[in-house]
Protein backbone atom coordinates (compact mmCIF):
# COMPACT_ATOMS: atom_id res chain seq x y z
CA UNK A 1 0.00 0.00 0.00
CA UNK A 2 3.10 2.40 1.13
CA UNK A 3 4.53 2.11 -2.16
CA UNK A 4 1.18 2.24 -4.45
CA UNK A 5 0.57 5.57 -2.29
CA UNK A 6 4.25 7.04 -2.93
CA UNK A 7 3.61 6.15 -7.06
CA UNK A 8 0.10 7.87 -6.68
CA UNK A 9 1.56 10.73 -4.84
CA UNK A 10 4.44 10.76 -7.38
CA UNK A 11 1.97 10.78 -10.64
CA UNK A 12 -0.42 13.76 -9.01
CA UNK A 13 3.25 16.08 -8.51
CA UNK A 14 3.80 15.02 -12.21
CA UNK A 15 0.54 15.87 -13.56
CA UNK A 16 0.65 19.15 -11.62
CA UNK A 17 3.96 20.33 -13.40
CA UNK A 18 2.68 19.00 -16.98
CA UNK A 19 -0.30 21.23 -15.96
CA UNK A 20 1.93 24.06 -14.99
CA UNK A 21 4.09 23.66 -17.69
CA UNK A 22 1.21 23.71 -20.32
CA UNK A 23 -0.51 26.70 -18.47
CA UNK A 24 1.86 29.38 -16.34
CA UNK A 25 3.51 30.37 -19.56
CA UNK A 26 0.16 31.59 -21.42
CA UNK A 27 -0.88 33.25 -18.14
CA UNK A 28 2.67 34.94 -17.93
CA UNK A 29 2.14 36.11 -20.99
CA UNK A 30 -1.72 37.72 -21.13
CA UNK A 31 -0.77 39.28 -17.63
CA UNK A 32 2.36 40.82 -19.07
CA UNK A 33 0.25 41.59 -22.76
CA UNK A 34 -2.28 43.47 -20.28
CA UNK A 35 0.34 45.70 -18.62
CA UNK A 36 1.90 46.51 -21.43
CA UNK A 37 -0.92 47.51 -23.48
CA UNK A 38 -1.90 50.52 -20.55
CA UNK A 39 1.26 52.01 -22.34
CA UNK A 40 0.99 51.16 -25.95
CA UNK A 41 0.17 48.84 -28.98
CA UNK A 42 1.22 45.22 -28.15
CA UNK A 43 1.75 43.37 -31.21
CA UNK A 44 2.84 39.58 -29.17
CA UNK A 45 4.64 38.08 -26.05
CA UNK A 46 5.98 35.22 -25.33
CA UNK A 47 7.41 34.16 -21.94
CA UNK A 48 9.08 30.53 -21.77
CA UNK A 49 10.55 29.06 -18.88
CA UNK A 50 11.41 25.32 -18.13
CA UNK A 51 10.13 24.36 -15.41
CA UNK A 52 6.97 26.75 -15.54
CA UNK A 53 6.74 26.75 -11.91
CA UNK A 54 9.26 29.33 -11.75
CA UNK A 55 7.04 31.81 -12.71
CA UNK A 56 5.53 31.36 -9.47
CA UNK A 57 8.59 33.10 -8.25
CA UNK A 58 8.94 35.32 -11.52
CA UNK A 59 11.76 33.92 -12.79
CA UNK A 60 11.94 33.15 -16.59
CA UNK A 61 13.99 31.89 -19.04
CA UNK A 62 13.14 34.24 -22.17
CA UNK A 63 10.73 36.76 -23.01
CA UNK A 64 9.62 38.12 -26.05
CA UNK A 65 8.03 41.65 -26.73
CA UNK A 66 6.84 43.04 -29.87
CA UNK A 67 4.82 46.34 -29.70
CA UNK A 68 4.23 48.68 -32.43
CA UNK A 69 4.25 51.76 -30.52
CA UNK A 70 5.13 52.32 -26.64
CA UNK A 71 4.86 55.59 -24.37
CA UNK A 72 7.17 55.94 -21.02
CA UNK A 73 9.25 58.33 -19.59
CA UNK A 74 13.03 58.04 -18.60
CA UNK A 75 12.35 56.76 -15.40
CA UNK A 76 9.21 54.67 -16.64
CA UNK A 77 11.77 52.70 -18.92
CA UNK A 78 14.15 52.27 -15.93
CA UNK A 79 12.00 50.76 -13.64
CA UNK A 80 11.10 48.11 -16.52
CA UNK A 81 14.49 47.33 -17.03
CA UNK A 82 15.43 47.13 -13.60
CA UNK A 83 12.10 44.66 -13.18
CA UNK A 84 13.88 42.25 -15.86
CA UNK A 85 16.66 41.22 -13.13
CA UNK A 86 14.61 37.65 -13.11
CA UNK A 87 14.60 37.50 -17.14
CA UNK A 88 17.51 35.80 -18.58
CA UNK A 89 17.19 36.71 -21.99
CA UNK A 90 14.72 39.57 -22.96
CA UNK A 91 14.16 40.16 -26.71
CA UNK A 92 12.14 43.67 -27.22
CA UNK A 93 11.10 46.00 -30.09
CA UNK A 94 8.72 49.20 -30.38
CA UNK A 95 8.06 50.64 -34.09
CA UNK A 96 7.54 53.48 -32.65
CA UNK A 97 8.92 54.64 -28.45
CA UNK A 98 7.45 58.07 -27.03
CA UNK A 99 9.73 58.74 -24.24
CA UNK A 100 7.93 62.20 -23.62
CA UNK A 101 9.94 64.31 -25.12
CA UNK A 102 11.75 63.10 -28.28
CA UNK A 103 10.56 59.78 -30.66
CA UNK A 104 12.22 57.05 -31.32
CA UNK A 105 11.80 54.87 -34.29
CA UNK A 106 12.10 50.68 -34.49
CA UNK A 107 13.97 50.58 -31.00
CA UNK A 108 15.01 47.22 -29.53
CA UNK A 109 16.10 46.02 -26.50
CA UNK A 110 18.21 42.87 -25.73
CA UNK A 111 19.37 41.67 -22.50
CA UNK A 112 21.86 38.39 -22.14
CA UNK A 113 22.35 37.42 -18.65
CA UNK A 114 22.75 41.16 -16.84
CA UNK A 115 24.17 42.73 -19.99
CA UNK A 116 21.78 45.23 -21.81
CA UNK A 117 22.09 46.44 -25.75
CA UNK A 118 19.65 48.92 -27.05
CA UNK A 119 19.25 50.83 -30.21
CA UNK A 120 16.87 53.26 -31.91
CA UNK A 121 16.33 55.14 -35.09
CA UNK A 122 16.86 58.82 -34.53
CA UNK A 123 15.11 61.23 -37.31
CA UNK A 124 15.73 64.89 -37.89
CA UNK A 125 12.20 65.64 -38.29
CA UNK A 126 11.79 63.85 -34.38
CA UNK A 127 14.46 66.27 -32.86
CA UNK A 128 13.23 69.33 -34.39
CA UNK A 129 9.70 68.25 -33.33
CA UNK A 130 11.33 67.95 -29.51
CA UNK A 131 13.26 71.14 -30.22
CA UNK A 132 12.22 73.63 -32.71
CA UNK A 133 14.98 75.51 -32.75
CA UNK A 134 17.29 72.81 -34.00
CA UNK A 135 18.04 72.96 -37.78
CA UNK A 136 20.00 69.44 -37.77
CA UNK A 137 22.14 66.86 -35.46
CA UNK A 138 24.98 64.78 -36.83
CA UNK A 139 27.13 62.26 -35.27
CA UNK A 140 30.92 63.00 -36.27
CA UNK A 141 32.51 60.51 -33.98
CA UNK A 142 32.12 57.58 -31.79
CA UNK A 143 34.34 55.75 -29.87
CA UNK A 144 35.01 54.62 -26.53
CA UNK A 145 31.98 54.60 -25.18
CA UNK A 146 30.85 57.98 -26.40
CA UNK A 147 29.61 59.74 -29.36
CA UNK A 148 29.77 63.12 -30.36
CA UNK A 149 27.27 65.08 -31.81
CA UNK A 150 27.26 68.33 -34.08
CA UNK A 151 23.88 69.85 -33.77
CA UNK A 152 23.11 73.23 -35.54
CA UNK A 153 20.30 75.97 -34.14
CA UNK A 154 18.64 79.05 -34.92
CA UNK A 155 17.60 81.50 -32.05
CA UNK A 156 16.23 85.32 -32.36
CA UNK A 157 17.97 84.82 -36.17
CA UNK A 158 21.68 84.02 -34.86
CA UNK A 159 23.03 80.24 -35.82
CA UNK A 160 25.41 78.39 -34.34
CA UNK A 161 26.88 75.04 -34.64
CA UNK A 162 28.08 73.23 -31.28
CA UNK A 163 29.29 69.47 -30.56
CA UNK A 164 28.31 67.96 -27.69
CA UNK A 165 29.64 64.55 -25.84
CA UNK A 166 27.49 62.05 -24.98
CA UNK A 167 29.31 59.13 -22.54
CA UNK A 168 28.43 57.13 -19.42
CA UNK A 169 29.30 58.58 -16.18
CA UNK A 170 28.87 56.79 -12.86
CA UNK A 171 26.27 54.59 -14.36
CA UNK A 172 24.04 57.44 -16.12
CA UNK A 173 23.84 58.81 -19.38
CA UNK A 174 24.89 62.94 -19.84
CA UNK A 175 25.38 64.97 -22.64
CA UNK A 176 28.67 67.61 -22.26
CA UNK A 177 29.06 70.72 -24.88
CA UNK A 178 32.17 70.97 -26.13
CA UNK A 179 32.54 74.56 -24.95
CA UNK A 180 34.64 76.39 -22.73
CA UNK A 181 33.26 75.54 -19.21
CA UNK A 182 31.22 72.62 -20.75
CA UNK A 183 31.01 70.33 -18.16
CA UNK A 184 29.11 72.89 -15.82
CA UNK A 185 26.31 72.50 -18.15
CA UNK A 186 26.42 68.05 -17.77
CA UNK A 187 22.43 67.05 -18.70
CA UNK A 188 21.52 63.69 -17.44
CA UNK A 189 19.45 62.22 -19.60
CA UNK A 190 18.93 58.89 -18.35
CA UNK A 191 19.52 57.34 -15.17
CA UNK A 192 18.41 54.77 -13.10
CA UNK A 193 20.17 52.77 -9.63
CA UNK A 194 19.04 49.75 -11.13
CA UNK A 195 20.91 50.19 -14.81
CA UNK A 196 24.41 50.97 -15.24
CA UNK A 197 25.03 52.82 -18.42
CA UNK A 198 28.36 51.85 -20.12
CA UNK A 199 28.71 53.46 -23.67
CA UNK A 200 26.87 54.73 -26.05
CA UNK A 201 27.89 54.56 -30.51
CA UNK A 202 26.03 55.74 -33.74
CA UNK A 203 25.94 55.50 -37.03
CA UNK A 204 24.39 58.45 -39.62
CA UNK A 205 21.55 57.71 -42.10
CA UNK A 206 19.96 59.26 -44.72
CA UNK A 207 17.52 61.21 -42.29
CA UNK A 208 18.83 61.37 -38.89
CA UNK A 209 21.05 58.48 -37.16
CA UNK A 210 20.88 55.46 -35.41
CA UNK A 211 21.66 55.27 -31.28
CA UNK A 212 22.74 52.14 -29.80
CA UNK A 213 23.96 52.05 -25.91
CA UNK A 214 25.02 49.28 -23.59
CA UNK A 215 24.34 49.13 -19.89
CA UNK A 216 24.57 46.08 -17.12
CA UNK A 217 22.00 45.69 -14.23
CA UNK A 218 22.91 46.01 -10.79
Amino acid sequence: MRRIAILVAGGVVLLVLVVAQLVLPGIAAQRLHDRLSHNGTVLHVEVHAFPAIELLWHHAERVVIRMGSYQSTAGDLGGLLGQTADVGTLDASAGELNTGLLTLRNASLHKRGDELTGSAHISESDLQAALPILQSVTPVSSGNGQLTLRGTASLLGVTATVDATVRAQSGSLVVSPNVPFGGLANVTVFGDPHVEVQGVSATPTADGFTASAQARLK
